[in-house]
């Protein structure tokens, strides 16, 4: 084969960047096929061998790619379950929001772990995960390498539950409706947190998307207290607030979909659901492609210890109040 090759006038790719990008686009496309767990399981793989070639145009395509998902999976849900699921669990919401805060602070301190890294990777595991540092950052004026660090640990952690949680669920016989709650308020990202509940049912999958998104709208209070304390402590320097607006357009989606003519057809709100799932996919691919040698370097041992101690105790308490509640 390879001498038909050369004798028309083929042959390989000398340049090694070439290669890596004829991988990392046939990886994307094996990754349509598969789950979301053997899609991060090839990000991972490609990180660690030849490495992510798009790795700065990686950072951006996942946090656009997984709003828009979020956005279109809004087209599969009912706006009474969403609303439901936001003031159904809004108090132990409030109460497992400021205890992560808290003990994340009070970890921060006995570590003595940078003030806004604590705050970051903490504020990432009380709400969720990247989307709750990308708005909080700009709250606190945190640096890049503040904010690699603190988005280090919660993918690690994030790429770690995505495996585990459904394993738990399982041999723990939780039904999809406990396994949503229980994901939704444990797992970091709201990517992993579809991705496992996908992994676990389409019942799960609903429930957890929508607690969720109930959580992620807590950003916006979150990232004004962290801008208020630390304009305090700058002196009065003017903060800059993230608004999640993705949350807001899912919002309007599921309101679309609840109140759509009864001449569109499901089909067509199933078709789109589809492609938010594909989206995800890819999503996930993409999270696992960044997570290099070099960003486990980066992370160092104190901020991991902090978020791992964060994701035991949240992860403990949520399971004991599925169990008691659900």
């Amino acid at each position: 084969m390879l001498s038909v090759c050369f004798a028309a006038g083929f042959s390989p790719p000398q340049d090694f960047m070439l290669w890596k990008k004829i991988v990392f686009f046939a990886l994307v496309i094996v990754c349509l096929m598969t789950s979301p767990p053997v899609a991060l399981a090839l990000g991972l793989l490609l990180a660690f061998t030849v490495g992510n070639p798009y790795s700065d145009e990686s950072k951006k395509a996942t946090r656009y790619l997984l709003q828009t998902s979020v956005v279109l999976l809004g087209f599969g849900m009912n706006l009474t379950a969403v609303v439901k699921a936001g003031k159904d669990g809004v108090l132990f919401t409030i109460a497992t929001i400021f205890g992560t805060l808290v003990l994340g602070f009070l970890i921060g301190k006995l570590l003595k772990i940078n003030d806004k890294i604590s705050a970051l990777v903490s504020s990432g595991t009380a709400i969720c995960g990247g989307s709750a540092i990308a708005a909080v950052a700009p709250a606190i004026d945190a640096d890049s390498d503040e904010i690699s660090v603190s988005l280090g640990t919660i993918f690690i952690l994030n790429s770690i539950a995505l495996f585990v949680f459904p394993l738990i669920g399982h041999s723990l016989n939780l039904t999809e409706n406990q396994f949503g709650v229980w994901a939704a308020i444990a797992i970091h990202d709201t990517s992993s947190v579809v991705g496992a509940a996908a992994r676990y049912g389409d019942e799960a999958l609903k429930i957890a998307t929508t607690v969720k998104l109930a959580r992620a709208l807590w950003i916006a209070p979150i990232a004004l207290v962290f801008a208020w304390i630390y304009r305090a402590k700058d002196g009065g320097k003017k903060a800059k607030i993230a608004v999640p607006w993705f949350i807001f357009l899912f919002l309007l989606a599921t309101v679309l979909r609840t109140y759509a003519p009864a001449a569109i057809e499901p089909s067509v709100f199933d078709a789109i659901v589809n492609l938010a799932k594909a989206g995800l996919i890819v999503t996930l691919f993409l999270i696992g492609a960044q997570l290099s040698p070099q960003t486990l370097r980066q992370v160092g041992v104190k901020p991991l210890i902090q978020g791992i101690l964060l994701w035991i105790v949240i992860s403990i308490v949520a399971l004991f109040a599925v169990w008691k509640i659900l």
